[in-house]
C-alpha cells in the first residue's frame, strides 16, 4: 500500500488541475473537535462557502483559511448587492479572520515560518452510576472522544498541543494525561456472551484497572509537495456528513499511527472529468492494536495477536455544483497471522469480491468497507435545509449498488430556525439493523478472521450504534456570538435483541456551553442524564449523570513569522 500511496501522488497532480493555484507550503490539520468546523458549516449553509467538503475532515489550517477568503468575497458581493449579511455571519467571519491570520498571511505571500503552542487544557469530568463503556457490543455513554478511557467517578483529562511549520514541513504534538477509574469485572454471564457472538474463549474474570497515562492523540510530521500532504504519525479522521457520527471513520477510538497522503486544497480533473467539479482525496496505511483474536484455517490465534493486522482506506470527494457534494469512500483490514502482508495480497484486497473472500484462506482478500455519502442544499430552500446521508457496506464494492445491504445515516440540518436566526436543529438517525435481516446477528462491524472487529484498541472506528442497532440524535444550538453557544442534545439508541439476547435501549439528554471568557481563553461544559437497559448487563433499567468542565488557553506563545517574499 505504500508503493499504492507513491503512485497516487506521484501520478495525479501531474493529470490534475489546481483549483485554485495556491502557494506551496505545508499545513498542520485542524483538531476534530474545534469551533472551527461548525463556525464554517453555519456560513456553508447559510451559502457564503460554496466549495468546503464537509464529508472530508479534518481540513488543513491552510484549507481553511482559503474558505475563509471565500467567504470574505461572498459576503462583500451580498453588500454591493444590498443583501445585507445576517450579524451571525460577519461575526463568524471576523472571528475565522482572527483564527487564521497566520494562514491568510502565508496565502497572501507571507514566509511559512512558525513556531507555536497552539492551546492547554484541563478538563475534569464526573460521572455518578454504571456508564456503558463497550460500545461494540452494548453502547458508550461517551462517544466520539478520542478513545480517551472513562468510569464511574471522577475522570481527569490535561494536555496541550504545539506546532512547528517552515516551508515545505510541518510538525504537530497533542498530547494529554489521562486518568479514569478502575471497573470491576464483568459478571460470567456476560462474558460468557461475549464469547459467544463474537467467537472468541472466554475472558478472564479480571477488574478493569484505573488508567493513569500520558497519551499522544494527533502527532505527526508533514511534507508537502505541490499540495499534496504527506504525513506521518497518530491521526484521526471523520469521513462523513454527519454531527453524531461517521459510519466508516470517525475520533470514537483515538488517533490511528498511520502513512497518510491527502490533497490540501481541491483540484479539478482534467478533460470532461472537470464537470465533476472541485475534488479532494485523503488515504492512508496504518496498523491496528488491541486484537486478541484472530481465526486462521489452522485454528484461532489469540492473545497476544502479532503482528496486528494493517488498516488502510481511501476516499475521494467531489463538489459539481455549490448545492451537491458527494464522496466514495473504502478501508480494508488485512495481515495478520495466517495472511501475510505481500504485494500479490494488497492488489487482491483492493479488487477481489468474490473468490475465496470468507474462507480464511491464504487468498482472503481481508476485511472490506465500502462508504458513500453526500449533502445537498434543498431546492427553495437553498439557505435554510441541509438533506444529507451516510452509508456503508461490508464486503461489497459500494452501498449504491447495494442499498438494500448498506447501513444508513441520513440527517437534515436547519441553519435558522424561522423567527430566530440565531438557532439551529440538526436530526440524524442511523441504523445498522438492516428490515431485511442481515447474514448472522452482530454482522456490521464483525469479521469472521478478525473476531475484534473493527476497533482499535477495543473502541468502534465507525459509529457508536454498534453492530445491530437503530437509533436517532437531533441538537439544537443557540449562537450568541461564533464561540458562545449553547447545544441541546438527545440521544436515542436500541441494540437488537437478535444479537445481544432481551436487546437493550440507550436515552440521553444533554447540555453543551461553550464560551469564550478572555480573548485566549475558553470555558466549556457538558450536562448529560442517561438511562439506559440491557437484561444482560442489570435486572433493571439503570441511570447516570455525566457533568464535565473544561478550561483551554489558546497563548499562541513562541509564534514568529518571517518577512513577506
Amino acid at each position: 500500500m505504500v508503493i499504492v500511496i507513491t503512485v497516487v501522488g506521484a501520478v495525479i497532480p501531474a493529470l490534475t488541475q489546481e483549483y485554485p493555484r495556491y502557494r506551496v507550503a505545508a499545513s498542520i490539520f485542524q483538531p476534530l473537535d474545534s469551533w472551527v468546523y461548525p463556525a464554517l458549516e453555519q456560513l456553508s449553509a447559510l451559502g457564503y462557502v460554496t466549495t468546503a467538503m464537509t464529508g472530508m475532515r479534518p481540513w488543513p489550517r491552510i484549507e481553511c483559511a482559503r474558505l475563509v477568503e471565500e467567504a470574505s468575497d461572498a459576503l462583500q458581493k451580498s453588500i454591493l448587492e444590498d443583501h445585507r449579511p445576517s450579524d451571525l455571519a460577519v461575526r463568524l467571519h471576523a472571528a475565522l479572520e482572527r483564527e487564521f491570520d497566520f494562514e491568510l498571511e502565508v496565502l497572501g505571500g507571507g514566509r511559512t515560518r512558525s513556531l507555536r503552542l497552539e492551546s492547554v487544557y484541563t478538563r475534569v469530568m464526573s460521572i455518578s452510576g454504571r456508564p456503558l463503556t463497550d460500545g461494540y457490543h452494548f453502547g458508550q455513554t461517551i462517544v466520539n472522544d478520542f478513545g480517551r478511557p472513562f468510569a464511574q467517578g471522577a475522570n481527569l483529562t490535561t494536555g496541550f498541543s504545539a506546532a512547528v511549520q517552515e516551508g515545505h514541513f510541518a510538525i504537530y504534538v497533542r498530547g494529554e494525561y489521562q486518568h479514569a477509574p478502575g471497573a470491576p469485572a464483568l459478571s460470567e454471564a456476560v462474558r460468557t456472551l461475549i464469547s459467544k457472538v463474537d467467537q472468541t474463549l472466554i475472558q478472564p474474570a479480571a477488574p478493569f484497572p484505573e488508567t493513569n497515562r500520558f497519551q499522544l492523540l494527533d502527532a505527526y510530521l508533514a511534507l508537502n509537495f505541490k499540495n499534496w500532504q504527506f504525513s506521518f504519525g497518530k491521526q484521526s479522521l471523520w469521513w462523513g456528513p454527519g454531527l453524531g457520527g461517521s459510519l466508516i471513520f470517525s475520533n470514537n477510538t483515538e488517533p490511528i499511527p498511520m502513512m497518510r497522503l491527502t490533497r490540501v486544497v481541491p483540484f479539478k480533473l482534467p478533460t470532461f472529468l472537470g464537470w465533476l467539479g472541485p475534488a479532494r482525496v485523503d488515504s492512508f496505511f496504518g496498523q491496528l492494536s488491541g486484537h486478541r483474536f484472530i481465526e486462521t484455517q489452522s485454528g484461532l490465534f489469540g492473545r497476544p495477536v502479532d503482528p496486528q493486522p494493517f488498516l488502510y482506506g481511501l476516499k475521494i470527494s467531489f463538489k459539481p455544483t455549490a448545492n451537491l457534494e458527494f464522496g466514495f469512500s473504502g478501508t480494508t483490514i488485512y495481515g495478520g497471522p495466517g495472511l501475510p502482508m505481500t504485494f500479490a495480497g494488497l492488489f487482491r484486497s483492493l479488487t477481489d469480491y468474490g473468490g475465496e473472500q470468507g474462507t480464511l484462506g491464504p487468498k482472503d482478500p481481508g476485511d472490506r468497507r465500502s462508504g458513500f455519502d453526500f449533502s445537498y442544499r434543498i431546492p427553495g430552500l437553498r439557505n435554510r435545509l441541509i438533506l444529507y446521508a451516510d452509508s456503508f457496506a461490508e464486503d461489497e464494492i459500494s452501498p449504491i449498488r447495494f442499498p438494500h445491504r448498506s447501513a444508513m445515516n441520513p440527517g437534515i440540518y436547519v441553519p435558522r430556525i424561522p423567527g430566530i436566526p440565531k438557532l439551529d436543529l440538526r436530526v440524524e438517525g442511523a441504523y445498522t439493523d438492516l428490515p431485511d435481516g442481515l447474514l448472522f446477528p452482530g454482522f456490521y462491524y464483525f469479521n469472521v478472521r478478525y473476531l475484534g472487529g473493527y476497533t482499535y484498541k477495543g473502541r468502534l472506528i465507525g459509529h457508536w450504534i454498534g453492530r445491530q442497532g437503530h437509533g436517532v440524535q437531533a441538537w439544537t444550538t443557540y449562537w450568541f456570538s461564533p464561540q458562545n453557544t449553547l447545544q441541546l442534545g438527545w440521544r436515542h439508541g436500541k441494540v437488537s435483541g437478535d444479537f445481544i439476547p432481551g436487546g437493550g435501549t440507550v436515552n440521553d439528554i444533554s447540555l453543551h456551553a461553550s464560551f469564550r471568557i478572555r480573548p485566549q481563553m475558553n470555558l466549556s461544559t457538558f450536562l448529560q442524564y442517561e438511562r439506559w437497559a440491557f437484561p444482560v448487563l442489570s435486572s433493571g433499567a439503570r441511570s447516570n449523570f455525566t457533568s464535565s468542565l473544561q478550561l483551554t488557553v489558546h497563548p499562541r506563545i513562541w509564534n514568529k513569522q518571517v518577512d513577506h517574499d
